[in-house]
């Protein structure tokens, strides 16, 4: 009886954990973001990991990154440009941003 209670906790709490986690990546999906990038390795983009590490420490970091995924970017990952994604809104970009920053 106590495994079962166990193991019902245990995975509710991987649910509860996982989730943000899950629906930050469910909106860059839904954003057409996945298409260039992945969270783990350069596609035509780079990995969202990458981009975690470079601006790590970096307090205006989510703010400059929101601001790319609405206007787009150039010239910080090499030659390919990120185009502007005007079906992202202002909320949405810095809940994209604030997951991007938390990949490790």
């Amino acid at each position: 009886m106590k495994r079962t209670v166990f193991a019902i906790a245990l995975s509710a709490t991987a649910v509860f954990t996982a989730a943000p986690a899950f629906a930050d990546q469910a909106l860059a999906t839904s954003k057409n973001c996945m298409a260039c990038h992945a969270v783990d390795k350069k596609l035509v983009g780079p990995a969202y990991k990458d981009v975690a590490a470079k601006y790590k420490g970096d307090k205006t970091a989510a703010d400059k990154l929101a601001t790319k995924i609405i206007k787009g970017g150039s010239g910080v990952w090499g030659a390919v440009p990120m185009p502007a994604n005007p079906q992202v809104n202002e909320a949405d970009a810095k809940k994209l941003a604030a997951w991007v920053l938390s990949q490790k």
